[in-house]
């Protein structure tokens, strides 16, 4: 099985988190949302996987490039 890195791409404050673990998300699905300067830009997942692990909740400050949840192929 392969291990996938859903990463932020902005720092900011997550907003929402759409997906829970165990849940079977698909190729190009936003998985998150994280609040920078007043807009809400997703976090998509590039291939499809089993959601292993939701590393932040919402509130969470998360920085550009860091890991915020991981998924199995």
């Amino acid at each position: 099985m392969a291990r996938i890195e859903a990463k932020s791409l902005v720092m900011g404050v997550v907003a929402a988190v759409e997906g829970k673990v165990g849940d079977r998300i698909e190729g190009g699905s936003t998985i998150m949302f994280i609040e920078s300067m007043k807009m809400q830009i997703p976090v998509l997942v590039e291939d499809g996987g089993t959601l292993k692990q939701v590393l932040v909740k919402v509130g969470d400050s998360v920085s550009e490039g860091q890991v915020v949840a991981l998924l199995e192929t």
